[in-house]
């Protein structure tokens, strides 16, 4: 394993993202950098530079500095990725939010954030103006596309933010002065604030530094070649779209397309316009393309490589089918960045990738790459045990300990744990939560509440995330947001929510129990308008229950398992009856 000097080293040559972005307009000034496939629009690493100095420059006039936390309130990918680099040309800080929150949900990651500046788009001033009176006086760049645009609406052309905030159009940021602004950038220096749920609290803003940044890309950049094409229809509020494609695919000199979302029936088309190479793909996306009607042409695509997040158990038949002759996996999350990797050899000694289509590494080079970076590569056409993430990455110490802190024996469950072996490899902090951020780095290690193991050869191996989450539609979500919105219903007293296994696929649906106000009657069809007012859809429980009271322990803690119990009893009968 490289000693830390040697680390250094490694990192102090990849240098910051910010700054090879320039470094490429230099150099490949002329080679398309953005695609962005909404309005097959394209921009070179040169145009798109300049276009990032030009809306730095303004920030700057604006009072903008280094230091500042600047909130992103955006559908628009190609607005948020200008956005980004933008911001990190004057030292600002870039803190995306969730383009669907509304409500409580929305006006408590602003607040706190503490922001001096919000961008955001047409068709969001609803949201913003319903909590006018929560967010003060905050001065908008506001994005408004035009009417050849594709994503300009009628119906949004005559929303107006209320007159309280000071407003600037985003296209006054296009021009001017185009020149790199110049500001002095250290690795230490925070780059980003990205929230992620909270399973017994709020959700919490993790402080990411520009070292961060390299730790989570390092071996996404070393596996990306500079001819591969990096497809995102990711949001770009989670470190997945922002980073994981968009990032990397801009620190390797390659080619990334952008589309506004994700869609089933685009995805085959979308990937032979772009001629991507690589991409990622969640388990919500996975089912729908395998939906598809299967076609002789199905490995007529250049699709060569993908990171599955989390692996599923089909995934040699979905790449067999699609030509997918490589995937990796691994293990990251927001605040620990990328802990461990593999690469699983789905063709193994074929080539499923039509020839004319193939680019990047030829089969030889990827498995090179990946065994000099450590990563285990393993074959596809065998059963892989369920979890598997490969070994630790050079960055971290990885340990499996129990209730304790003392490391559990090869083969037994406990808590995945870590340590840097370098300084701002983690995150800074939890912002604004200094007990909940000592509470996580206790003993040293930082403690991601994930549950897993460590076989005898070191490969570790996921079992179960953290308590309170929910997954649904690639989103993960705390148990505790939604109760903490249900509860603020004047005719709800109180409420528990949990998951229970989704009909299709591998996420979850939502239960949610309620317990009327005293003195007050609630019925389905009443609450479920105000729930599409208040959450984002996603958020919306599929099943509701209201019940007198909550079973709870003595301490008065609500026993949700027996919730569960309850609703399952409940669909079992329903099932029974119907097969009489």
């Amino acid at each position: 394993m490289m000693d830390p000097k040697g680390l250094q080293k490694e990192l102090d040559q990849m240098g910051l993202l910010v700054h090879q972005l320039g470094v490429w307009a230099e150099e490949k000034p002329h080679k398309t950098f953005i695609y962005y496939g909404e309005e097959d629009r394209h921009l070179t690493y040169q145009e798109f530079n300049r276009l990032a100095n030009r809306i730095a420059n303004n920030l700057r006039s604006m009072k903008i500095q280094k230091g500042d936390r600047v909130c992103l309130f955006l559908f628009n990918p190609l607005v948020t990725i200008l956005s980004m680099f933008a911001l990190w040309k004057i030292g600002a800080v870039f803190c995306p939010i969730n383009f669907a929150y509304k409500g409580r949900l929305l006006s408590y990651q602003i607040n706190d954030t503490a922001p001096k500046l919000l961008i955001t788009e047409s068709g969001r001033e609803p949201a913003i103006n319903q909590i006018r009176s929560e967010i003060g006086h905050l001065p908008i760049l506001i994005q408004r596309p035009r009417k050849d645009d594709h994503d300009f609406k009628w119906e949004n052309a005559n929303l107006k933010l209320d007159p309280s905030f000071r407003q600037t159009s985003f296209d006054e940021l296009l021009v001017g002065d185009d020149t790199n602004p110049g500001t002095d950038l250290h690795y230490w220096d925070t780059a980003n604030i990205i929230y992620t749920s909270g399973t017994t609290g709020l959700p919490k803003g993790v402080v990411q530094s520009f070292r961060w940044l390299q730790n989570y890309c390092y071996y996404g950049v070393k596996l990306l070649h500079p001819e591969d094409v990096v497809y995102c229809d990711l949001p770009l509020y989670h470190v997945g779209g922002a980073f994981a494609l968009a990032g990397r695919g801009a620190w390797r000199g390659c080619t990334v397309a952008i589309w506004d979302r994700f869609s089933a029936s685009q995805f085959w088309n979308r990937i032979r316009v772009s001629q991507a190479s690589y991409t990622l793909l969640l388990d919500v996306m996975m089912p729908w393309l395998l939906q598809a009607e299967k076609r002789t042409e199905d490995r007529d695509n250049t699709l060569r490589r993908a990171h599955m997040q989390p692996l599923p158990e089909y995934h040699y038949r979905f790449a067999e089918r699609f030509g997918i002759e490589f995937v990796n996996v691994g293990y990251g999350a927001t605040e620990i960045g990328y802990v461990c990797a593999a690469m699983i050899d789905e063709s193994m000694n074929e080539e499923w990738t039509p020839q004319g289509l193939r680019k990047g590494y030829s089969r030889s080079d990827m498995i090179r790459v990946s065994q000099e970076l450590g990563m285990p590569v393993v074959p596809g056409n065998v059963p892989i045990k369920k979890g598997f993430m490969g070994r630790p990455c050079l960055f971290h110490d990885v340990s499996i300990v129990n209730e304790h802190d003392e490391e559990m024996p090869s083969g037994e469950y406990g808590q995945i744990v870590l340590r840097s072996r370098l300084p701002y490899v983690l995150l800074n902090e939890y912002l604004n939560k200094p007990d909940v951020t000592v509470e996580a780095f206790k003993n040293l290690w930082f403690h991601t509440g994930d549950i897993g193991y460590r076989d005898e050869e070191g490969v570790l191996y996921f079992v179960d995330r953290r308590g309170g989450f929910i997954r649904v539609r690639g989103e993960n979500i705390s148990s505790y947001q939604i109760e903490d919105i249900l509860n603020s219903h004047p005719k709800v007293a109180v409420s528990a929510v949990f998951p229970v296994k989704a009909e299709v696929g591998l996420e979850d649906d939502i239960v949610a129990y309620l317990v009327p106000a005293t003195g007050q009657e609630l019925k389905e069809e009443d609450i479920r308008p105000w729930i599409e007012l208040e959450m984002p859809k996603y958020m919306w429980p599929k099943h509701i229950r209201f019940v007198d009271t909550l079973p709870q322990t003595p301490s008065y803690k609500v026993e949700k398992y027996r919730l569960k119990e309850m609703f399952l009893n409940e669909v079992k009968r329903k099932e029974e009856a119907v097969q009489r």
